[in-house]
């Protein structure tokens, strides 16, 4: 791991203040610089792909009784113990997808937004193509390890804090959330990394656009893995893949902030495309 790359962000989380002298409560940016490690992938002449390295550790997966809006599927909360891992720094753009599949089937375009109107077989195949290029296996990360890296050691409803900002997020700030009032709603992708990092540097965990997990859907986390592996039925045949849905995760431009929660956990046929899904890749090893 000594020959990882490293570079200096900017890591943002919201301070809530009220006093009593105030109807609503006053929301501050509170800004901090933190290091982290990456390699770089070239996937053509001008297009590279950044995979930042993840620490692992063990995490409380799943929203503990006193978050707002907490919903069943994402109960109960369970320990799980995640390995060492790289992660993707932006969800896959338009531009890395272009690269690698030849094509762009993105609804919204921009070299520099997030590919989506893929289905998860797209995302599978993209991992599949890119991991014949470069000798790395990739792949796409399973529902714990989203998780883990989305909440990047907090507990709270987002990596930002108790709630999130236009300022912080592509989401339909129509609504607030918490403490967090209504904001501006862009109604389309907006470019990665626009929006500040969250601890573990990574970008646009929060909106944009939700992202394909490799797990098959389940409605709790009832018998769920503790070892951080994509929770899978045991008996599947190539037909029955169609019919089983797998997990998306994070919301996405056209989600209110509830939708956008740490937890919040959906799910969409392997075959759906629509322009409120992307995804983003792992790999266990910067080598062969």
């Amino acid at each position: 791991m000594d020959n990882l790359k490293k570079n200096q962000i900017e890591v943002v989380t919201i301070d809530t203040n009220q006093n009593q002298y105030q109807d609503y409560p006053t929301l501050t940016l509170r800004k901090q610089t933190k290091e982290i490690e990456y390699f770089s992938v070239n996937l053509d002449e001008k297009v590279t792909l950044d995979m930042v390295s993840i620490h692992g550790g063990k995490f409380k997966m799943g929203t503990p009784t006193q978050e707002q809006g907490r919903s069943k599927d994402e109960t109960p909360e369970h320990e799980v113990e995640i390995k060492d891992f790289f992660v993707s720094k932006y969800l896959i753009t338009q531009s890395q997808y272009q690269a690698i599949m030849k094509e762009n089937p993105s609804f919204f375009a921009g070299d520099n937004k997030p590919v989506e109107n893929i289905s998860w077989f797209d995302a599978h195949n993209f991992c599949q193509q890119l991991s014949q290029l470069t000798g790395i296996k990739y792949r796409l990360l399973s529902e714990a390890e989203w998780e883990y890296i989305c909440r990047a050691e907090t507990t709270t409803s987002f990596c930002y804090g108790t709630t999130i900002t236009s300022e912080l997020a592509n989401y339909k700030a129509s609504f607030g959330y918490g403490l967090g009032g209504s904001g501006k709603w862009r109604q389309e992708t907006t470019e990665v990394g626009i929006f500040p990092a969250n601890n573990y540097g990574l970008y646009d965990v929060h909106g944009n656009v939700w992202e394909w997990c490799e797990d098959h859907w389940h409605e709790n986390y009832i018998e769920a893995p503790t070892n951080g592996q994509p929770w899978l039925e045991k008996e599947t045949s190539l037909d029955s893949e169609e019919e089983i849905p797998r997990v998306i995760r994070g919301g996405s431009w056209d989600d209110t902030a509830y939708y956008c929660r740490s937890g919040v956990r959906l799910w969409a046929l392997p075959s759906f495309k629509g322009k409120l899904i992307g995804f983003r890749i792992a790999c266990d090893s910067m080598s062969t």
